[in-house]
């Protein structure tokens, strides 16, 4: 089969055991994300919490080695025919649930300091996403403003923000301001933030990894009702991994509760729900049939693929396979646009060596 060349808008890097511990004064190093193995289980520590216990098989089946070298991993995406990627951290997702300020602050400003060097640095091929405080507006606007400086040409923010600090509260407001005037597009990644509801018992597998998009719908609903994206008609959201066939659902539905409960509305849009959604939200998936529905029988366009490289639900190491599954019998330009066009839209252009 002829390859099939992509780029991805989900996947994730592994930072170094050692990075808070050589980049932090040891007061805040010593709370700072790490992982400590032992009786054949790999344990997450954040701030002196247990976050999780994994079996150390499942943690290595995400750890190929380009997960943590980006030079190996340049010959993976290659090989999978992924040209340029969007890259999310991996522990540093762990600074979204802290609660001390400059705890949270600190380990994101390393992060960024070392994805920037270790990992753009390696090759334009890889579009690092900077992480930012979700605890503090003002240490995230001054973050944003130093990322994009240094090159970055995205952000993070966690699907579930702390309590009290809603995507549709006021406090945020600067930071939204900031990311539409720098144009960078902010990247809420799902099954990250504030503590997640687990359902346990008979299904709980299944369950949990469905609970993990709803935060999605609610993130895109307090943007587009409370005004945000209406206000900021050049902000970009994208919800990665995700998918994307709820989006025009979700459009649906809050084009109905704005025309039929009229009187309650508050803040009054400029336009429809639906026509903010459809023009400033973009969604990725990786194995969704239906997604490429969406953007064709149902008209929602902004759709990316991701290959949520190295998780075990992405599509590493049968990328192709995968891709040729999709979009064999897609026509060339819906096609495009999915895997190319989108990303290209929003992080910039990163055209493949082979036309798609």
């Amino acid at each position: 089969m002829a390859k099939i060349w992509v780029n991805s808008a989900d996947s994730h890097v592994l930072e170094p055991h050692d990075l808070w511990r050589d980049a932090l004064p040891k007061r805040l190093a010593d709370r700072a994300p790490r992982a400590e193995r032992a009786d054949g289980r790999e344990t997450v520590y954040v701030d002196g919490q247990i976050i999780r216990r994994d079996p150390i098989a499942f943690s290595d089946a995400m750890r190929p080695p380009g997960a943590e070298d980006p030079r190996i991993r340049l010959e993976d995406l290659d090989e999978q025919g992924v040209w340029a990627e969007v890259v999310f951290p991996s522990r540093a997702l762990w600074t979204t649930i802290m609660t001390d300020r400059e705890l949270a602050r600190e380990c994101g400003k390393a992060y960024n300091d070392w994805c920037l060097s270790e990992v753009m640095g390696v090759s334009p091929r890889f579009v690092g996403v900077a992480v930012v405080s979700v605890l503090d507006t003002d240490d995230a606007v001054a973050e944003l403003a130093r990322a994009v400086s240094a090159g970055y040409r995205a952000v993070f923010l966690p699907a579930t923000p702390p309590e009290g600090r809603d995507f549709n509260n006021e406090v945020w407001e600067p930071l939204w301001a900031a990311a539409a005037e720098a144009d960078i597009p902010i990247c809420f990644h799902i099954g990250t933030g504030a503590e997640q509801k687990v359902a346990r018992g008979p299904g709980g597998a299944v369950i949990n990894y469905v609970e993990t998009f709803y935060p999605a719908q609610r993130t895109i609903a307090h943007l587009v009702a409370s005004g945000v994206l209406d206000r900021y008609p050049g902000l970009r959201i994208v919800m990665a991994e995700s998918g994307a066939t709820f989006v025009p659902a979700l459009a649906d539905r809050m084009d109905e509760a704005y025309r039929q409960h009229d009187m309650f509305v508050r803040p009054k849009l400029s336009r429809r729900p639906s026509e903010i959604i459809y023009s400033q939200v973009y969604a990725s998936f990786q194995h969704d049939p239906s997604a490429i529905g969406t953007a064709t029988a149902l008209g929602f366009r902004n759709v990316m693929w991701g290959s949520d490289y190295p998780h075990l639900e992405g599509t590493f190491p049968n990328t192709q396979k995968v891709l040729h599954e999709l979009f064999d019998d897609v026509a060339q330009d819906v096609r495009r646009r999915i895997t190319i066009d989108c990303f290209n839209e929003v992080f910039g252009v990163a055209e493949p060596p082979v036309t798609v």
